[in-house]
């Protein structure tokens, strides 16, 4: 009997080391799901299908996995409604150079172009949310359409997309399987011409600062290794904190609304900023000073800021042909100055919350965060919700080189905390998985709990409760409006967890969290702890700029006539102590 296309295509995913594939079973995906049983799970040898209870989760699980493996992952989805599901993770995918691999399953071939049930063009739909996208239409075209697909989303590190149609998947395999051999990563050596022109700028300069990205990977010690010879400090992007934070005595924080630290002062203060492999697209927070910019993608070079120095090239590659080039600096004056005052700014400001707060109620949400920074494993993934919660993991989680923070933090999607965990504890089962819900973000995607406890996942859900949408109550405060249409309803996810067969714990009194995350943790199976949040507690930006200060009080004024002076007062005390002073 002649193998089914559909096990042909399966059969070059195993090879290239695809082990599990996220989605929800329909009639145009049959095909290939059978196929998929018929490898047996990965117990055998073969791939396992993660049911999952929403396709925008299987992207979400899907980008998360490839993000931390490095490997390509693959999501699935059926014809037009359950495909079309995909798109919101695929875009997160795509933004985030993960290599993920979209099956979007077809109407029937012959219908397509007549208006048929459930019909739309994935080939076309999904074109600006990948770096590959194609239709099948004969059995001895698809292998080869899978193995660029496949090359596709591993070389240039992002979304491809194979549109199938369920009657082609069932046809015999009539076109031989090309060969994969994965390429291995291949080093961006910038011109010798740009390394001699910034390291005469560096030479130059007086006051160096250095603002990191993700693209600073692999490239940490060589990263303060010039910081120490130039005597600069280094703020980083909340996608670089993983990468850079860590050992780095030369640490100045982040910058922006989500930002800590001193690194707004010390990019703003140098003579030259030289921005490493970040592509940080709120311009507002990097100032007019002599920008160098080094970045193995062409494209990002001065798309944010005027570039007086481009380099095009790896961060790492870039810096070993730098380092010898570079006089070392003896004045650390500019350097001591933004250190000391990082450190007032981390005790006063990022630290107000976590002093003297575990008999504070309701719960300081910055409290938590910390104690769940002390009490994490030290090799724990963290998947942070959109929204506050972005801003309680990025201040107060520390990386330590052995930990990853991730999040949808280019896409800025709710609700991806949660498969995105799911993703990362079905590659690392053995690992700690955090998911640093919200309860917005995870009541958005609140059937993915049975994923987990579905396939007896041990992920670990936090949840901060706080009953409103923070980030966006923040954001209309700035504005001077008063918060409108914020409000979640008061909901006992502890309660429904448990009724899905979790672990779970709703905490009110802060003296009971660090007990109830070491029981949490502890578990074998997945949990869910439910902190009640005080939903007056903001994120202050570390340098805080008159509009934003007239916005919020603005905003303040309006709650006090049309809520009453109560609720002003209760957020002006929940705030006023993280307000940054000096």
């Amino acid at each position: 009997m002649a193998k089914e296309l559909a096990t042909q295509l399966i059969e070059q995913l195993q090879s290239a080391g695809v082990r599990r594939i996220y989605g929800i079973v329909g009639d145009s995906l049959n095909p290939l799901v059978d196929a998929v049983r018929k490898t047996g799970g990965s117990a055998k040898g073969g791939i396992d299908w993660i049911h999952v209870r929403h396709e925008e989760a299987a992207a979400f699980a899907a980008g998360a996995e490839a993000q931390l493996t490095g490997k390509l992952a693959v999501c699935a989805g059926s014809c037009g409604p359950g495909n079309l599901h995909l798109m919101n993770g695929l875009y997160d995918a795509n933004r985030t150079g993960a290599p993920v691999l979209a099956i979007a399953s077809h109407i029937p071939s012959k219908q397509i172009g007549s208006e048929f049930f459930q019909e739309t063009h994935p080939d076309r739909i999904f074109d600006e949310c990948s770096v590959y996208s194609e239709l099948v239409s004969t059995a001895e075209q698809a292998p080869r359409v899978m193995h660029s697909a496949i090359s596709h989303a591993i070389g240039l590190r992002g979304v491809a997309v194979v549109t199938l149609p369920g009657d082609i998947a069932s046809l015999p395999a009539s076109a031989p399987t090309p060969l994969w051999r994965e390429p291995r990563p291949a080093s961006m050596v910038p011109s010798a011409d740009s390394v001699t022109e910034l390291a005469e700028a560096i030479n130059q300069a007086d006051k160096v600062a250095i603002f990191a990205g993700a693209g600073v990977q692999g490239a940490h010690d060589e990263v303060v290794a010039l910081a120490e010879l130039v005597k600069a400090p280094i703020g980083h992007s909340l996608r670089g904190k993983d990468f850079i934070q860590y050992d780095n005595p030369h640490d100045i924080g982040m910058t922006g609304l989500l930002g800590y630290g001193a690194a707004a002062e010390g990019i703003e203060d140098a003579d030259l900023l030289i921005l490493l492999g970040t592509d940080f697209p709120y311009d507002q927070f990097l100032p007019g000073t002599r920008t160098a910019q080094v970045d193995r993608a062409p494209e990002h070079l001065g798309r944010r800021t005027d570039v007086d120095i481009a380099v095009h090239g790896d961060v790492l590659a870039t810096l070993q042909a730098l380092m010898p080039l570079v006089a070392a600096k003896t004045n650390s004056k500019f350097l001591d100055q933004v250190l000391k005052k990082h450190d007032r700014l981390m005790n006063k400001a990022v630290g107000a919350y976590t002093r003297k707060a575990d008999k504070i109620v309701p719960i300081h949400p910055e409290y938590a965060a910390s104690l769940l920074d002390e009490i994490a494993a030290d090799d724990a993934v963290f998947t942070a919700d959109t929204g506050m919660c972005n801003v309680w993991t990025a201040r107060y989680i520390n990386p330590m080189g052995t930990r990853r923070l991730i999040g949808s933090y280019l896409h800025g999607s709710m609700a991806n905390a949660l498969p995105q965990a799911i993703g990362v504890q079905s590659a690392y089962p053995d690992r700690q998985v955090i998911s640093v819900s919200g309860d917005g973000g995870l009541s958005m995607l609140l059937g993915e709990l049975i994923t987990a406890a579905a396939h007896k996942l041990p992920v670990n859900v936090v949840v901060f409760n706080n009953s409103t949408l923070g980030m966006v109550k923040l954001e209309m405060l700035v504005d001077g409006l008063a918060d409108f249409g914020v409000d979640v309803p008061d909901t006992n996810y502890a309660a429904i967890a448990a009724a899905m067969g979790f672990h779970s714990v709703r905490v009110s009194d802060p003296a009971a969290i660090a007990d109830a995350y070491r029981a949490a943790f502890a578990h074998p199976g997945p949990s869910l702890v439910e902190l009640i949040t005080d939903p007056n507690a903001l994120s202050i930006p570390p340098k805080i700029k008159g509009g934003q200060v007239l916005g919020f009080a603005t905003a303040m004024s309006k709650i006090v006539l049309n809520k009453g002076a109560g609720e002003a007062v209760s957020m002006a005390r929940s705030n006023l102590r993280n307000i940054p002073r000096g």
